[in-house]
């Protein structure tokens, strides 16, 4: 039996027209573009992170404001509209605009400017941007008698690499706000204005007077927008699963299990449903490997410089219950990291209670749950990144194989290469860089976590038996572990079927590293 011929992954592809027309893989989002486009304001504005289809979507929402019908055969939008007008559009794509300072920001603001006045004859633009685009869409608007659609991609990738800085953020937030002010008093020619990217500027620095736009980012009608669901990969995408599974020597169901562990997880609103990151997705398919590739394409400069800012503890910024302002906050009004992480996808939600109006937010996926780590483990090592990652893959082949007692050996003995730094004299030290190691593992870890006598340093489960681990600092192993006994900590897990084994180690503040550990595994009494 012949194998199936599968469609072309879209991998890297933003352009509606092209996947259509050359017939690449396409899931089906036309439904929630026409509510986008007929169903809500005037004004609109989509937050999502990076690779996560804001630009295909963009330009989804430009072939149907061309009235390319028949781009959409097939799709579930040609059931809804009778019409297919054609409007003029003008379609600015700001992410190429990093890394610029005032002058060259202007100049590329112009350049976006200029393709378009070369179609509607303007050839004598003015000095200014802003006035550029004023009157360009009143010619747009002039010559075609149809009302104008203006779409701005990745409105604020020209400010996100000064977002940690005090003197250039204010600079070029004044040259886009400068940019963005006609779409206010141009209302009466505009059809639609729709704005996608990846934080959240207030309406007041960026957007002037314009203060009716929508934000839909949280809205559960457009929850699916971007990415792709749980339903969808069992419906359009089965085939792909099916084809990896046959790869990796998996069966369907723990195909699906894998993808899901490592890429779903992602909810923009509560009720959502599971949301796969698409870009990995795709990879993982195109590839038939299940590796990071929306973390591995590289975390963006600005959450590092960020997160150096804010001082991020690894165990602080997951797992917290917060109200929605209190993530989903402007960018230029933090007062923490949280918000960055969550419109950056470093952070989703997981759950909602609706009496206290508290959501739960936590990171999405292993991808994530690793990556993030990778990023924040360098920080406790002074310079000695190549080793350290060369101890980490050693320690999780140890750990993978039930060795704990030869992976405290590794890490102990690594630790003493460590040169001496600064703010280390504390076991909340140590506990963090456990915390940020085991979590690079892939393993579920929590911290301080809470039992009807106390609370447990450090809880991590394997594939094999969940580890409870109580660390000390100039004590001792057994002072450890007779708290774990006393405080009968294992009680908690009594119902677990994995076996449950208790390390205690201790920490010098004199040597830098572990002096001792004890291990009870039941397996081996």
């Amino acid at each position: 039996m012949e194998n199936k011929q599968l469609k072309r992954l879209p991998i890297g592809i933003q352009s509606f027209e092209k996947i259509r027309e050359a017939d690449f893989l396409y899931i089906d989002k036309t439904k929630e573009v026409y509510d986008l486009a007929n169903n809500m304001s005037q004004y609109v504005f989509l937050s999502r992170p990076r690779r996560f289809g804001k630009s295909l979507l963009t330009s989804t929402l430009r072939s149907y404001f061309e009235g390319r019908k028949e781009l959409f055969e097939g799709l579930a939008i040609c059931e809804l509209e009778k019409e297919w007008k054609k409007y003029p559009v003008l379609h600015f794509d700001m992410s190429f605009g990093k890394h610029m300072d005032k002058e060259q920001l202007e100049r590329y603001l112009g350049m976006q400017l200029e393709k378009y006045e070369i179609v509607y004859g303007i050839t004598t633009p003015a000095p200014d941007n802003n006035i550029r685009l004023t009157v360009l869409i009143q010619k747009a608007y002039e010559q075609t008698g149809q009302k104008v659609v203006v779409l701005i991609d990745e409105y604020d990738s020209p400010l996100l690499d000064v977002v940690h800085e005090d003197e250039n953020l204010p600079i070029l937030r004044n040259v886009m706000r400068n940019f963005y002010s006609p779409l206010k008093g141009s209302d009466p020619y505009l059809r639609f204005v729709f704005l996608t990217g990846i934080t959240k500027f207030s309406q007041l620095s960026i957007f002037s007077e314009l203060n009716n736009i929508t934000n839909v980012s949280m809205l559960p009608q457009f929850a699916s927008i971007c990415g792709f669901t749980k339903e969808e990969l069992n419906d359009v995408m089965h085939d792909y699963v099916d084809e990896m599974a046959k790869a990796l020597d998996y069966t369907h169901d723990k195909m699906m299990e894998a993808l899901a562990n490592r890429y779903d997880g992602y909810h923009f609103t509560w009720p959502s449903p599971d949301i796969f990151n698409p870009y990995s997705l795709l990879n993982a398919f195109g590839q038939q490997r299940l590796d990071s590739y929306w973390f591995g394409s590289g975390p963006p400069p600005y959450l590092i410089e960020m997160m150096s800012k804010y001082d991020v503890a690894p165990t602080e910024n997951a797992d917290v219950y917060l109200r929605a302002e209190a993530f989903d906050a402007p960018t230029e009004r933090l007062t923490n990291i949280v918000p960055l992480l969550y419109q950056s996808g470093y952070l989703t939600i997981k759950d909602y209670d609706k009496e206290d109006l508290m959501y739960h937010i936590d990171i999405p996926n292993n991808e994530i749950r690793v990556g993030l780590m990778s990023v924040l483990f360098p920080q406790y090592l002074q310079n000695r990144s190549l080793q350290g990652d060369s101890t980490i893959t050693r320690m999780n082949s140890l750990i993978r194989r039930d060795r704990m007692e030869e992976a405290l050996q590794l890490f102990r003995d690594f630790l003493l290469t460590v040169p001496y730094c600064n703010d280390t004299n504390y076991e909340g030290h140590y506990q963090q860089m456990m915390y940020v190691i085991f979590s690079m593992f892939g393993y579920y870890v929590d911290v301080e976590v809470h039992t009807s006598k106390g609370r447990v340093d450090m809880v991590m489960r394997t594939a094999y038996a969940l580890y409870l681990i109580e660390l000390k600092i100039n004590k001792s192993a057994e002072m450890a572990m007779n708290q774990i006994d006393l405080k009968n900590y294992a009680a908690r897990y009594s119902q677990l079927t994995l076996p449950i084994i208790k390390v205690g180690i201790n920490f010098s503040t004199d040597e830098h590293t572990i002096t001792e550990w004890v291990i009870d595994d039941p397996r081996k009494q």
